[in-house]
């Protein structure tokens, strides 16, 4: 069962496409409430950090602690947003899926996130199409170009 937080990070995902961009979407939830959105803007803003959850945490602003947060990714969070989320002590990842790409999952785990992956059929669907149709793109995002 997917539940709104969710299907607001495809949404951001989705939106990113329609803009040109890798669809990859997030949200980040406190106390039960959305607090920022985002999607990766890599290629709209030629800003190569602005994946999906750089964005959600920059769109959320100076909030103190993020202890009490939950931030939902389409994808799995690759090592600089692991990183973040580790930085920010944010104690909870749910992730779309990590077929398509394995991120950073051992790196949270280890540094005592947890990191729930829901293995989102949907999500799987919408990253493999876009690796097949622009995987210049996709290199790019992860590195590996």
């Amino acid at each position: 069962m997917m539940d709104q937080f969710m299907k607001e990070a495809i949404k951001q995902a989705k939106k990113s496409l329609e803009e040109g961009g890798i669809p990859i979407g997030s949200v980040l939830v406190k106390n039960g409430e959305i607090i920022a959105v985002g999607h990766n803007k890599r290629v709209q803003e030629k800003n190569p950090i602005l994946h999906g959850e750089m964005d959600c945490l920059n769109n959320a602003g100076r909030i103190g602690s993020y202890k009490d947060c939950i931030i939902y990714s389409t994808l799995m969070p690759c090592y600089m947003c692991g990183g973040t989320i580790v930085q920010f002590n944010i104690p909870k990842v749910i992730v779309g899926e990590n077929k398509t790409f394995e991120g950073s999952k051992d790196f949270m785990e280890s540094h005592g996130v947890i990191v729930e992956n829901l293995m989102l059929p949907e999500c799987i669907e919408m990253m493999e199409t876009f690796i097949q149709e622009r995987p210049d793109l996709w290199w790019e995002d992860i590195g590996e170009l």
